[in-house]
């Protein structure tokens, strides 16, 4: 009759044996990426050309000061006021209606359009074709926005 059996042995590997199944395992992925490989090369080699590598080697080595320097330059008043403005552009940006200001980019580019062909021509107006202008659907729609823009404007300056 056979033996039972008790207890089972793990086999442990030594460490050297370990480190060749790993070295085993990484001939296998290489051999098996080989086009991926190649191009990693590829890349390190143009990146060392250029001295990239040199100077991302020499920015680990001064984390701490280069840290140091970004979090001084950072805290700036004029980054903080950049940063503020940026934060205060974007809240309001949240605020309008897209199709609005989807409108009113496209009136200002037609704006500045017809404005430029104005300069080309360098025509002179007078104080009564201004008054004509007004008379005009499009110059009276822009004289409106305007006025009733100001108005809002000092309402929320008040």
């Amino acid at each position: 009759m056979a033996k039972l059996i008790s207890t089972i042995k793990k086999e442990e590997l030594t460490t050297e044996q370990l480190q060749a199944q790993k070295l085993e395992d990484l001939k296998q992925l290489v051999a098996n990426n080989e086009d991926a490989v190649k191009q990693i090369f590829t890349i390190l080699t143009e990146l060392n050309d250029i001295g990239a590598l040199e100077a991302a080697s020499k920015l680990i080595e001064a984390k701490e000061e280069v840290a140091h320097i970004a979090l001084g330059q950072l805290t700036r008043k004029p980054i903080t006021n950049i940063m503020n403005n940026l934060m205060g552009v974007a809240g309001a940006l949240s605020d309008m209606d897209p199709s609005t200001t989807a409108k009113l980019i496209d009136a200002l580019n037609s704006g500045l359009d017809e404005g430029n062909k104005a300069v080309e021509a360098d025509e002179k107006i007078g104080v009564l074709q201004l008054m004509k202008q007004l008379k005009d659907p499009d110059v009276n729609r822009a004289v409106n926005f305007g006025v009733h823009f100001l108005k809002g404007l000092g309402k929320g300056l008040k």
